[in-house]
């Protein structure tokens, strides 16, 4: 008896959809935990490479704002360092919206970069790196206990925009957790006072989230799991190459898309969800870089 083409047609139509459909439904139970509707806050930092990879720590951020742009989240830059030349030496952004951090804990870890770099003169290709820490806001009733005599509190002019007010005063405020050498900084209120309270809040969540992963740290040691990657070559979740071909991975799922502009313009829904299914049904890779040579 032979097979219905109209039938045939028929089950490739719907067969995507019902794909489609079970991922949505792991999706929602994947972000149904604790913590994913939480405000994420989000740290971006540049490995070693001066300009280069600062330059690179700020595409990133543009990146992910450009991404909450397109989901309708409220985003706020809490803090800003710019780089002497071009780019950020650091950069902090809150970002709340439904699953919020649910989504963007699928960033965290060592991004890199390759290209011909425009700070070169003899355009020459560079390979750049930075890394994306992702921890959920406390809400609600969690006790973190920060003694006084732990913290060190200094005032500073902000240093990005903000408008008059907040470059003419020493509004900013910087927090340093002497036991585990954090340091917090919160530039974008308008007052001292208000940036106080923002600079405790994101600390209360960063040694909150370190409470976390060091509790997760014991595990993936029973397990032989990775923890915390190293900035630099070979520790890389991600890699967006320029040149001399363009191609944006993901070396824990094996997602990739060669769309690397619409990738850097906030297009990364494919590579979050990629990620969150793979974690949720256990099919993330090692990490191992095997793109072809550069």
């Amino acid at each position: 008896m032979g097979e219905d083409p109209e039938i045939l047609g028929e089950a490739a139509r719907i067969l995507p959809l019902f794909v489609s459909r079970i991922d949505q439904l792991e999706l929602e139970e994947i972000l149904s935990d604790e913590y994913s509707d939480s405000p994420a806050l989000l740290e971006i930092h540049p490995g070693a490479g001066g300009t280069e990879s600062q330059d690179w720590a700020q595409m990133l951020l543009r990146m992910y704002l450009r991404w909450a742009e397109s989901k309708g989240y409220e985003t706020a830059v809490i803090d800003l360092q710019p780089g002497e030349e071009a780019g950020i030496k650091s950069a902090t952004l809150r970002v709340k919206g439904e699953s919020a951090f649910g989504y963007l804990q699928a960033e965290s870890g060592v991004h890199r970069l390759v290209r011909i770099s425009p700070f070169d003169a003899a355009k020459r290709r560079h390979t750049s790196f930075a890394s994306v820490f992702v921890y959920p806001e406390i809400e609600g009733e969690v006790t973190v206990e920060i003694r006084d005599e732990d913290i060190r509190i200094d005032t500073f002019r902000a240093s990005s925009a903000g408008g008059q007010h907040v470059n003419k005063t020493s509004s900013a405020v910087r927090l340093t957790h002497i036991p585990t050498g954090i340091v917090i900084s919160s530039q974008n209120e308008r007052s001292q006072i208000q940036n106080r309270e923002m600079a405790f809040k994101v600390l209360k969540a960063r040694l909150f989230e370190l409470e976390r992963q060091k509790k997760k740290a014991e595990l993936d040691a029973i397990s032989g799991a990775e923890s915390k990657k190293e900035n630099a070559w070979g520790s890389q979740i991600r890699s967006y190459v320029l040149q001399p071909y363009q191609i944006v991975k993901d070396h824990r799922t094996g997602i990739e898309s060669s769309r690397v502009d619409e990738v850097l313009d906030g297009k990364i829904d494919l590579y979050i969800r990629g990620y969150l299914l793979a974690r949720w049904e256990g099919n993330l890779f090692s990490g191992k870089d095997d793109l072809p040579d550069l």
